[in-house]
Order: C-alpha cells, then sequence, then structure tokens
C-alpha cells in the first residue's frame, strides 16, 4: 500500500473514531452545585439524550427533566459539549430551610419551572465513569417568578 492510500484510511478512521457523538448508553451519578443531588442520563440516539435531577433542598425536593443534544468538543476525543432544555417541580418547606436561603419564611409550598442547560463532559475510557460540569438557569413560575442561575458538577457512572 502506497504512503497515500495509508494516510487517507488512517484519516478516515481517525474522523469516524472522533465523530463518534456518545460514548455510553446510560449513567447515573451524583451532581454537585445548584441543583445537588442524583442524577442519571440516557441516550436514545447518538445525540440526543434526556437527564434527570432529584435534589434534595429547600427543605424539600425537586425533579429536574432534561432533554440534550450532544456531540464533540473542540476535537478532543471523549470531551463533549451539550446543551438542552427542561422542566423542574417540587415542594418546599422553608420553616426548616436555612437562614437567609430564597424560601427562608416562605411556609409551604410548590415550585414549577422551565430549565436550560449548557455544559461539557469527558469520557474516562479506563474506568467507566464520566466527569461533566455545567451551567443550568430556570426560570420558576411559582412561588415567586424569577430567573435564577445555577450549574454544577456531576460525577456518573456509566454502563
Amino acid at each position: 500500500m502506497n504512503k497515500i492510500g495509508f494516510l487517507i484510511i488512517s484519516i478516515f478512521i481517525l474522523s469516524v473514531s472522533i465523530s463518534k457523538a456518545q460514548n455510553y448508553k446510560t449513567a447515573v451519578g451524583v451532581r454537585g452545585g445548584f441543583p445537588t443531588g442524583l442524577n442519571a442520563k440516557y441516550f436514545f440516539t447518538k445525540k440526543d439524550a434526556v437527564e434527570a435531577i432529584v435534589s434534595a433542598y429547600r427543605g424539600g425536593f425537586e425533579i429536574t427533566a432534561l432533554y440534550e443534544k450532544q456531540s464533540n468538543a473542540f476535537d478532543i476525543p471523549y470531551l463533549e459539549w451539550y446543551y438542552g432544555g427542561g422542566f423542574h417541580a417540587g415542594f418546599f418547606n422553608a420553616d426548616i430551610a436555612r437562614p437567609g436561603y430564597y424560601f427562608e419564611g416562605r411556609g409551604r409550598g410548590f415550585t414549577i419551572g422551565l430549565d436550560g442547560v449548557i455544559g461539557l463532559e469527558y469520557v474516562f475510557t479506563n474506568i467507566p465513569w464520566v466527569l461533566g460540569i455545567d451551567l443550568k438557569p430556570t426560570y420558576d413560575f411559582t412561588p415567586n417568578p424569577g430567573i435564577w442561575f445555577g450549574g454544577g458538577i456531576s460525577f456518573r457512572f456509566y454502563f
């Protein structure tokens, strides 16, 4: 085989491996930040995923569901960026929330709103772990309408 043929085949193989948008099917783990909690991510196509976050804070709990599009970032293998949106809903009990917290003194109630997300994640190849970092702005419809900015770091086990 001549050098040009070898080069073309090598570039093709490298581009196919880099263009792979997802390196796992399902991952579960923990998330620190706002919100902090347990999370899971599931790919239903190579570039489309759903992520769920279950968090216990505000003296209650909240569930967030996100639809995400994902692809390679900066032509670096196993580094991917993602963006998407979804919603959150939960209950809070501000009577037991920490002093100075957003819900302090508001009693008990229900919260619902819209979420956006943009982030980066790295898939480790020698161990079955994913490390992600994201920004997650939210808009609360209740109890007080407003925009809040959050973000976090996720550490998930994939299988």
